[in-house]
């Protein structure tokens, strides 16, 4: 898999937690802990998509 198909499908995962997340909070009943998981998930996600990219970034001779 190439690294713009990773980031694409890390991206993606990102937006389905996101939509996720606030179809939980919209719950009459939501579950906190769920919640809570569902944020850990979407964090972790949006960590390894930043590491991704700054690994990319190439690195400029000042």
């Amino acid at each position: 898999m190439s690294l713009e198909a990773h980031l694409a499908e890390l991206e993606r995962r990102h937006q389905a937690l996101k939509i996720a997340i606030e179809a939980e909070k919209a719950h009459p009943a939501a579950d906190d802990m769920k919640l809570a998981e569902l944020k850990r998930k979407k964090l972790s996600i949006k960590d390894e998509i930043e590491k991704l990219r700054h690994e990319t970034v190439p690195l400029t001779a000042h």
